[in-house]
């Protein structure tokens, strides 16, 4: 299963070199797992509201080329790993006109309580669609 939407740059996106700046890309990425979430029927408010809570604890970004004020952009993601225990989402943000990559992002999430526990297998409700969604890629 993989989730698609478009952005468009911003002036309040971009850095004093008039490029997009670093940490407007983490936003987007953010926003792209959210987005699938969603779409596997996971809304992150009743999952808070099931002590289940999604922290990031790695994220891997190659920055190829810099998107610029005013640029269309495509925010690609998918679930490229799931373990038991966390699940990475593999990320792409590429322009829209041209196709070329901007960046490509792999981030790993696993489940935590409320309190901060760590739960030591993911919950069902989760991992049956982490794993449902690696077994239908082709999914958009």
């Amino acid at each position: 299963m993989k989730h698609t939407f478009e952005q468009k740059v911003y002036y309040s996106d971009t850095d004093a070199y008039g490029v997009v700046w670093h940490g407007s890309y983490l936003r987007w990425l953010e926003m792209g797992r959210v987005m699938l979430c969603e779409q596997m029927g996971h809304n992150l408010i009743d999952l808070k509201n099931q002590d289940i809570v999604l922290p990031v604890t790695n994220i891997n970004i190659k920055y190829k080329m810099s998107a610029r004020l005013d640029d269309d952009m495509i925010i690609e993601t998918e679930i490229s790993k799931f373990n038991g225990l966390s699940v990475t989402f593999k990320q792409t943000i590429l322009s829209k006109e041209t196709g070329k990559k901007f960046i490509e992002a792999e981030v790993d999430v696993v489940a935590i309580s409320n309190n901060g526990k760590l739960y030591r297998r993911m919950p069902e409700i989760l991992a049956k669609t982490f794993e449902e969604s690696l077994k239908c890629p082709a999914l958009v």
